[in-house]
């Protein structure tokens, strides 16, 4: 099993509000998780923080290798309820913080299973042999008109509010978590990423760029490319390869 993440300001903003985490918690067993932050005064910055840091504690302290696949299911989701009280309850204590929130896409990868929750518009794919498929559903607005047949997925694309999200960690008491469990036979990614990479990397040159390739470059390539494209927001992914 590999492992790799980077993360970059872009080109337009002066402070990086996108979070990311990878690392290995037993063996086999691998944690990548990825929160885009929102809010002025860099609050964004902080929402995102407070997230995975809290979704990372959880996982770490619970996760046990004899785990059954239910109880992998129920960590995963109470480690991102935790850091939606956790946020929340820091943007009560301050005015200036007030609405803050982040997204976040977390995958837990034990062997050849993958366990994935998210909120908002960071997305989760699932890279094999078979090419390329996005496992997360994106909450926006622009999902929500695609969805119920207002637009089509060209439109979808270049939508003017393509970045309005619907959900996020941290703004409401509680939060609705989307889950996701696959297990592969063959060789396999698992790729998180921003919608500072999604908005100028398509699926196809993402499964190119990653796929049987060494991981750090393949990261590097794709953030390099979205800033070539104009960077206009923070840029972070994640792989688990196996």
């Amino acid at each position: 099993m590999f492992i790799a993440s980077d993360t970059d300001v872009g080109k337009k903003r002066n402070e990086n509000q996108d979070k990311v985490y990878t690392d290995f918690i037993a063996d086999n067993v691998a944690v990548a998780v990825v929160c885009d932050g929102m809010g002025g005064a860099s609050s964004g910055g902080v929402a995102s923080q407070l997230a995975i840091d809290a979704v990372v504690s959880r996982i770490r302290e619970n996760f046990r290798p004899d785990m059954k696949a239910n109880s992998i299911r129920n960590l995963m989701l109470t480690s991102v309820h935790y850091a939606n009280t956790i946020v929340y309850d820091k943007s009560k204590e301050d005015i200036d913080k007030n609405g803050m929130g982040t997204t976040c896409v977390a995958a837990l990868v034990v062997n050849k299973k993958v366990y994935m929750v998210s909120v908002g518009d960071s997305r989760g794919y699932l890279l094999n042999s078979d090419g390329i498929k996005q496992i997360t559903t994106d909450h926006t607005y622009v999902e929500m008109l695609y969805r119920s047949g207002q637009i089509t997925k060209e439109e979808a694309k270049n939508h003017h509010m393509r970045n309005v999200i619907t959900k996020a960690v941290g703004v409401e008491p509680d939060v609705e978590v989307d889950y996701f469990e696959l297990e592969e036979s063959g060789n396999f990614a698992v790729l998180l990423c921003s919608d500072g990479l999604t908005n100028y990397c398509r699926d196809e040159m993402i499964y190119k760029t990653v796929f049987g390739n060494n991981l750090d470059e393949a990261i590097k390539q794709l953030i390099n490319y979205a800033n070539e494209c104009g960077g206009k927001d923070n840029i972070t992914a994640a792989v688990v390869a196996n």
